[in-house]
Order: C-alpha cells, then sequence, then structure tokens
C-alpha cells in the first residue's frame, strides 16, 4: 500500500472549526482507506490524549515529532485545501519538498501519479510516479 501523509489545518479559533478541520481530514483519511491507500491521520491524535492517566503528558513537540517521523517514512503527503493558514502544514510541505518526497494538492492528482500493475511472478504492485512533484 502507498503510504499518504494527508497535511492540513488542524488548530483554530474556536472548537467548531477545529472540528470541521477534523472531520475534513478524518474524512479525506477515510476515503484514502477505501481507495486502497494507507493514509497518516493527524486528526486521531487527540485519541493518545483520552487515553492518558493521571500524571502522563503528551506534549505538542511530542506529538510533532511523531508526526514528522510518519512524514518521512510516506511515499506521499497530500495537501488539504485548509493548508494555507496552517503553520504545520506548510511546515510539513516544505520538509517532505526536501526530503524529495512528492506532494499532491488533491486526491485525484495523486491518483493520477499512481500506477498499479502485475509484476512477473503475477504479484500485484502500485507504483507512486515521484516525478518533479
Amino acid at each position: 500500500m502507498i503510504r499518504v501523509y494527508v497535511a492540513g489545518k488542524y488548530n483554530d479559533n474556536n472548537v467548531i472549526s477545529v472540528l470541521d478541520n477534523m472531520r475534513l481530514g478524518m474524512r479525506t483519511c477515510t476515503e484514502l482507506i477505501l481507495k486502497g491507500y494507507a493514509p497518516f491521520c493527524p486528526w486521531l491524535d487527540y485519541q493518545y490524549t483520552l487515553m492518558l492517566r493521571e500524571g502522563e503528558k503528551i506534549s505538542r513537540e511530542m506529538y510533532h515529532k511523531y508526526s514528522l517521523s510518519w512524514l518521512d517514512a510516506s511515499d506521499c503527503v497530500l495537501v488539504l485545501p485548509n493548508y494555507k493558514d496552517s503553520g504545520g502544514a506548510l511546515k510539513e510541505i516544505k520538509r517532505a519538498k526536501k526530503l524529495g518526497i512528492p506532494v499532491f494538492f488533491s486526491v485525484n492528482e495523486l491518483d493520477g501519479n499512481v500506477f498499479t500493475g502485475i509484476t512477473p511472478n503475477g504479484e500485484f504492485v502500485e507504483v507512486l510516479e515521484k516525478g518533479d512533484k
């Protein structure tokens, strides 16, 4: 499966907007799973916070480090439309480009760069065209 790091806005100035950002991110990741991709979904991070016991803490920096580790291991990055005023998403795009990881700005663009086929020994494969992204 092609590993897709999904980048977009998370934080906002009110809870409804944060929830809207989470819904967009989670829905996009759900669509990617249904298409056969393996997305990394940072909008699910809240679940770790819910599982903390008394005295435990995951700092914002720890979340960022763990997320960037997944970005580094991804085959590509998919950027959501709400990224432009997200400092985190902008940093993720910059990092991906520095590492030579393809960056796509729509699911259709991502789909258009994935090719499938069968190897000579009959195995199904997916190949991400790395081109000049």
